[in-house]
């Protein structure tokens, strides 16, 4: 049985870039798909699926030996997992878990997955020094800003339960990868400048990772400021690479709050990095 790799990033010479096709592109306001067709021996699928809230696009590379109809399960299982975190923990649906909570009928341990939706949102309280607080949203606890990423994570834990251990999963400028891309190398990801297109991307060759993304598609209020309730308009846009999506999210809806005082969480030995944190 493979055993999951750890997470790995690395930041080629753009210059041996230049001649590469990318299998993203991300950041501005227009995100593209162009992965290559499947190495010998290999299953290449791609699907996109539409939820209440969001659009995903599943990239599969999986081996020849689960078969076809092993892919079709593992996929269906995986969207049937991101299907499910938007009808019962969206924050917009009256009847769902998150609704629950905040009006008391329920607590965070009446199921194991909002404990764990709950802890995660604690847990990025702390490593933001409150800029990320899922309990300062108007109308109650609120975790949209990283829900999006735990159920992409949750979904690709369903893959790899399934066998499927090379994929992708693309949600707007968010993203998760594991393993290598259908043409055999490291996923390419090319992270374009928020404001200013003309510039040349930032480049990343990844095996293991997630790119968490706040702002980039120029929508404004989205982030509240959880210190004055009032929306965020430090930045225009915010980008983070880690090894986590949940916590990728978490840190750039956080950065995109807090502004140039929040790039102090990733010094050190984090291993989260601020892409871009660019001012408005």
């Amino acid at each position: 049985m493979r055993i999951d790799e750890q997470p790995r990033t690395r930041w080629p010479d753009p210059s041996a870039f230049r001649n590469r096709r990318p299998d993203f592109r991300l950041g501005g306001r227009r995100h593209r798909i162009d992965p290559a067709g499947a190495a010998q021996g290999r299953i290449a699928v791609r699907h996109t699926v539409r939820t209440g809230t969001a659009e995903y696009t599943l990239i599969l590379n999986a081996p020849e030996w689960l078969g076809h109809r092993g892919v079709g399960e593992a996929l269906r299982d995986s969207v049937a997992e991101l299907r499910a975190i938007d009808l019962t923990y969206g924050p917009n649906r009256p009847d769902s878990l998150v609704s629950r909570l905040r009006r008391g009928e329920i607590s965070p341990d009446s199921y194991p997955p909002l404990a764990d939706l709950v802890d995660r949102c604690a847990a990025m309280r702390a490593a933001t020094d409150g800029w990320f607080d899922a309990w300062a949203v108007p109308g109650g606890f609120d975790p949209g800003g990283l829900l999006g990423g735990w159920a992409v994570e949750r979904a690709a834990e369903r893959l790899r339960a399934a066998g499927v251990h090379d994929y992708a999963v693309l949600t707007g400028a968010d993203l998760v990868v594991r393993g290598h891309a259908p043409h055999g190398g490291p996923w390419r990801v090319a992270v374009h400048h928020p404001t200013a297109p003309e510039r040349a991307p930032l480049v990343l060759e990844m095996t293991a990772g997630a790119v968490g993304t706040s702002g980039v598609t120029g929508r404004q209020g989205h982030v509240v400021d959880p210190h004055t309730g009032e929306p965020a308009d430090h930045l225009v846009a915010a980008t983070v690479v880690g090894p986590d999506l949940t916590v990728a999210d978490a840190y750039a809806t956080a950065l995109y709050a807090a502004g140039a005082t929040g790039l102090a969480w990733f010094r050190g030995s984090s291993d989260y990095r601020a892409l871009f944190a660019h001012r408005r």
